[in-house]
């Protein structure tokens, strides 16, 4: 194991590194995620105050408001660009570099995205998560801090993270075919956004859509971790929720393995 860190640590700094040398480009990312955040809030306020009902399937007002701001730091943590770096690195030729180096194509970039995350995590999750402690004490009226399931939110957002990381590296080896994905893979964001709960939660839709929905690894991204810090599943439920994203994570890993095989036969150098 000691070897296997010691190859890719150089990875985990480069993508630190990364993080810091475009800093306007991550600080124009936040604010985008931001006006997304209060977009969804008059939204949501809206669609309350016509309803005529302060609650809409069990969520009320304040509880959208949470459920809003957690997505979009939920986002943040578990966010990859695996479509979009295999797909560039096929059309500049770069990926063959990777190719000719004794190690994982796929690890080069987890642990990458790992650096970038560790460098992230660090900016934003302590005034994010006290933002949120703090509206419940004083908009909500309540303290519901339990250090437990702040624990478990991160747990969850772990193998949520490697669920979408697995997924979208499974969605970039096509590139090896298709040469392209710059519209795809747009429209792959927006049906896994709302397959996700990243729009809408996944409470309010049918209750057979919403079962078979919970099922896919999609709620497993952003949906399993916020509706675990907002304390809406038992302990049961939670639990069994991270086994199915440990479920998904083993099969995306093993599709991706499988996919990489297939596609590799493919492969076409345009650049380099």
């Amino acid at each position: 194991m000691s070897r296997y860190i010691k190859i890719y640590k150089p990875f985990i700094n480069a993508g630190m590194q990364e993080a810091v040398a475009y800093r306007v480009d991550w600080i124009f990312g936040v604010l985008g995620y931001v006006l997304t955040c209060f977009i969804s809030y008059f939204i949501w306020n809206a669609v309350f105050i016509s309803s005529g009902s302060n609650t809409l399937t069990e969520f009320t007002m304040s509880d959208m408001v949470l459920y809003i701001f957690l997505i979009f730091l939920t986002n943040v943590l578990i966010g990859s660009n695996g479509t979009y770096n295999v797909g560039m690195e096929i059309r500049d030729g770069s990926i063959a570099m990777r190719l000719i180096k004794p190690i994982s194509y796929n690890s080069t970039f987890l642990f990458q995205e790992l650096g970038n995350k560790i460098m992230l995590a660090g900016l934003i999750i302590v005034p994010i998560v006290l933002g949120v402690e703090i509206f419940r004490i004083f908009y909500m009226g309540e303290n519901q801090f339990d250090i437990l399931r702040l624990g478990m939110y991160f747990f969850s957002c772990i193998f949520a993270y490697l669920v979408n990381f697995f997924f979208n590296i499974c969605f970039g080896f096509i590139t090896f075919v298709f040469k392209y994905l710059w519209g795809a893979n747009m429209m792959k964001e927006c049906i896994v956004g709302f397959l996700s709960g990243s729009l809408i939660p996944l409470a309010f839709l049918p209750g057979t859509l919403e079962k078979v929905l919970l099922f896919l690894p999609f709620a497993s991204l952003n949906y399993t971790p916020v509706m675990i810090y907002m304390r809406k599943y038992s302990g049961t439920e939670m639990l069994s929720y991270i086994g199915l994203q440990v479920f998904w994570c083993i099969a995306l890993w093993m599709l991706s393995k499988f996919i990489w095989k297939i596609s590799i036969r493919h492969l076409n150098i345009q650049g380099g």
